[in-house]
């Protein structure tokens, strides 16, 4: 098996990472995110068509009517269109869309469901959503520090935030909408990453424990070059599936795939070298790994 030098080129990985981080950390202080209606507020409306629905047609009317924020998607069936829309607040808006959709087609259109929802409920739901994603990685580190060694825990944790903060940067960076169907995503990436960064781990603290008078830096690229293999056909199967979704899956998971496509790709480059390089920058060594002896251990052997 050929031996890759990764970590002969972490310091260029260390400023690339550093120049996405901070560059991803602006474009939030600067732009932030652009919310969906889940977070801001709006309203649902959902209608029924007696014949497919053009939903492109419907965005056309929309915007031609002069409403800005919307989201127009089928709902269960080809007939069945679901509306949302970022105003909220008036008890004649569903009138007046069905009067503007019903005007620019023949189809007889009825009203299913409308709903509003406020923007304290927004603003609700989207702090719930930042609480349970620091939750979820502050779970990581202790279970990672449990399972391997509080080195890993540390170079896993940074390894998660760095692949969660580049997705928000790049959704923040070209004003793609967030919304809980992009929040669901972020918290997959985080369980994605983990895993691949766990693979690598318990290889790297096998291969201290098994190899003997080999530098740790050699240590670690033997580790990542038996682990290669698995990690890019685990991101190659796991990017055709999510590919798929982005093309054919419409636009209710557009944003879903959208993000699982870019936390894909990094978690997979910061399994390689976010969470090894920082082993070796907070000088993992063999004794870190060395099993505690038990007590009377002495005592097992009969001679």
């Amino acid at each position: 098996m050929k031996i890759i030098d990764f970590m002969g080129k972490r310091m260029i990985a260390a400023v690339v990472s550093i120049l996405l981080v901070v560059g991803s950390l602006g474009t939030l202080a600067v732009k932030g995110l652009n919310f969906g209606l889940d977070f801001t507020g709006g309203t649902a409306i959902e209608v029924g068509y007696s014949n497919p629905a053009d939903l492109e047609a419907i965005r056309g009317q929309l915007s031609g009517a002069g409403y800005e924020s919307f989201v127009v998607v089928n709902f269960g069936s080809e007939e069945d269109v679901l509306i949302k829309l970022r105003e909220s607040g008036n008890p004649k808006m569903a009138e007046e869309v069905l009067s503007v959709l019903r005007a620019g087609t023949t189809d007889t259109i009825e009203m299913r469901r409308v709903e509003f929802v406020g923007p304290a409920v927004g603003g609700e739901l989207r702090d719930q959503g930042m609480i349970g994603m620091l939750a979820a990685l502050g779970i990581m580190m202790f279970y990672v520090a449990f399972r391997f060694q509080q080195k890993f825990s540390v170079g896993a944790v940074s390894a998660l935030a760095h692949d969660v903060i580049i997705t928000l940067g790049v959704f923040s960076f070209f004003q793609w909408q967030f919304d809980l169907t992009v929040l669901a995503a972020v918290l997959a990436i985080i369980g994605y990453s983990l895993n691949d960064t766990i693979v690598v781990s318990d290889r790297i603290r096998e291969n201290f424990r098994k190899v003997r008078d080999t530098l740790p830096i050699d240590i670690v690229n033997l580790s990542l070059s038996q682990t290669l293999g698995r990690t890019l056909i685990t991101s190659i199967t796991t990017l055709l599936v999510v590919l798929a979704l982005f093309i054919w899956g419409g636009e209710m998971i557009h944003g879903f795939a959208q993000a699982l496509l870019v936390g894909v790709v990094i978690g997979t480059y910061s399994s390689i070298y976010v969470s090894a390089s920082i082993l070796l920058a907070l000088k993992l060594v063999p004794q870190d790994l060395v099993m505690p002896e038990k007590e009377g251990a002495e005592f097992d052997e009969i001679p």
